[in-house]
């Protein structure tokens, strides 16, 4: 069953205390907040057919794959986020563990192991790097330093964030570039390489796992499945196929929303969940410097019709890298996409979601990503769907395969059981998320970002932002964006309410 309906079909009626223009995270947390804490009836449109933004599923014939979702820290017994969830939800959201190794970091033929728990992270690395164990523990406490400065300054209590580089703070711990490669090694998770990353985002994401990593019970879907009803209790409505065109100002204040298809929606409230570039850029009228794109990307969705103990997979993640030189290998493939690849993501999320083999029994599904440049596909933008001409799929096939015999060359036992393989390009990222360059985390995570200034409450009366570019990345940045999006609309102990 999907959350949502089709607006054509099921035209929301009525008067709405506030409209939310996309249905990512950040949106339905927002929309749920005001719902609960502020008794608001709250409209959601969302230009996908499928309600969720990064947080929806997609199927084929005896199997689903989460698009955005591969694992969320922060969810433990005691995780800030879990509060959010749990108040928002009542429980409803259901969380799993991964292995205490969720992330593995491989360099070349060598493998370290991230595990939960601070002492055990530091513990477990030190093994590989005993002249290293003070410099890896004194990397974990400014980690944990860092991520809180960082979420005090967004909440408004600490002046600034951490602006330096992350391979510059690392360099002033250790000179050992293989170690500063396994610390830096989840920089896919937010899409810049250490060269040019913003350490806050760094340690921000670095410390979301450090407790361990959780997967939602039941996939990824969940997160609409069990904040859509919190939203409909207060009268809201949830709509699919709503592409907004624009917002709808009068004498400089937000008062609705315009739909590609024409029709206009007035609220006293209009939220922004379609990322800062697209508000500013497209949706109002007017100059807006924003910060370059954050990483388009490549996934190959693999299915296959046998479970994952049958296939030796594990929810653990892998990070597979040529060797130690992030920078320089993101860097010459960029240039010349023939290049080996300089990072490959390995997700399995039929092994993380304990729920899955009840909806799927005797399936298995992995998702593998590595990053991509936008120029490499924009001679197709404007294109349709499914419909971009032998040239396009000759491109899209050649990177199938690549990233297949990467798959059998890392996990030979593969070879030969893959039942269904479909391959993602920027291109689709851009079709289904309305992100023109097909950017996955939104703004970029270096340090410009935050010279931007962006908060939940914009210069435009009536007009707010949520997710992640008002925050950092991922499930726990949209998430928080969206408490902060409710708090500046109720009031500060709305964010009290939701996260204590």
């Amino acid at each position: 069953m999907h959350v949502g309906r089709s607006f054509k079909q099921h035209p929301p009626n009525g008067v709405f205390d506030a409209i939310v223009i996309g249905s990512g995270l950040g949106g339905l947390i927002a929309a749920a907040a005001l719902a609960k804490y502020g008794q608001k009836r709250v409209l959601v449109l969302e230009r996908h057919y499928r309600i969720g933004g990064y947080t929806h599923v997609f199927t084929r014939p005896g199997y689903e794959w989460d698009v955005g979702v591969h694992y969320v820290g922060s969810v433990g017994e005691h995780g800030t986020l879990r509060s959010l969830f749990d108040r928002l939800t009542e429980g409803a959201l259901r969380w799993a563990p991964l292995p205490d190794a969720y992330d593995a970091i491989e360099l070349g033929e060598r493998r370290y192991e991230l595990v939960a728990g601070a002492k055990n992270f530091v513990a477990k690395l030190a093994l590989s790097f005993p002249e290293e164990r003070a410099a890896i523990e004194e990397y974990v406490k400014l980690v944990r330093r860092t991520a809180r400065r960082g979420k005090l300054a967004f909440v408004g209590i600490a002046p600034t964030r951490d602006d330096r580089i992350t391979r510059d703070v690392l360099l002033t711990l250790t000179k050992n570039e293989e170690l500063i490669a396994v610390l830096t090694g989840q920089y896919g998770d937010y899409g810049l390489t250490p060269g040019v990353s913003s350490f806050s985002i760094h340690a921000s994401v670095v410390e979301h796992y450090l407790e361990g990593a959780f997967y939602p019970v039941g996939g990824a879907s969940q997160f609409a499945r069990t904040l859509a009803p919190v939203i409909e209790a207060a009268g809201g409505h949830l709509a699919s196929a709503a592409e907004v065109q624009q917002v709808i100002l009068e004498d400089g204040v937000a008062v609705g929303v315009r739909l590609v298809t024409g029709e206009a929606l007035r609220a006293p409230t209009i939220i922004s969940d379609a990322g800062a570039a697209n508000t500013f850029g497209q949706l109002v009228p007017g100059d807006f410097p924003v910060s370059p794109p954050s990483s388009a990307y490549l996934c190959l969705y693999l299915g296959f019709k046998h479970t994952d103990a049958e296939l030796g997979l594990t929810g653990t993640n892998l990070w597979v890298y040529p060797d130690e030189r992030h920078d320089e290998n993101v860097a010459r493939f960029a240039a010349d996409p023939a290049a080996p690849f300089p990072m490959l993501y390995f997700s399995f999320p039929s092994a993380k979601d304990p729920d899955f083999q009840r909806r799927h029994p005797g399936r298995a599904t992995a998702e593998v990503i590595t990053m991509a440049s936008w120029h490499w596909f924009s001679k197709w933008e404007g294109s349709r769907w499914q419909k971009r001409g032998p040239e396009y799929e000759a491109l899209k096939s050649a990177f199938k395969e690549r990233l297949l015999e990467a798959v059998y060359r890392r996990l030979p036992q593969l070879r030969g059981k893959v039942d269904h393989a479909e391959l993602s390009t920027p291109l689709s990222t851009a079709h289904f998320s309305g992100h023109r360059r097909g950017e996955i985390y939104g703004l970029d995570s270096s340090t410009q970002r935050f010279a931007l200034g962006l908060r939940a409450k914009t210069r435009i009366p009536g007009l707010y932002l949520t997710g992640v570019d008002i925050v950092s990345c991922g499930v726990g940045g949209a998430a928080f964006g969206g408490a902060l999006c409710a708090t500046a609309i109720l009031g500060p102990d709305t964010l009290a309410q939701l996260l204590e």
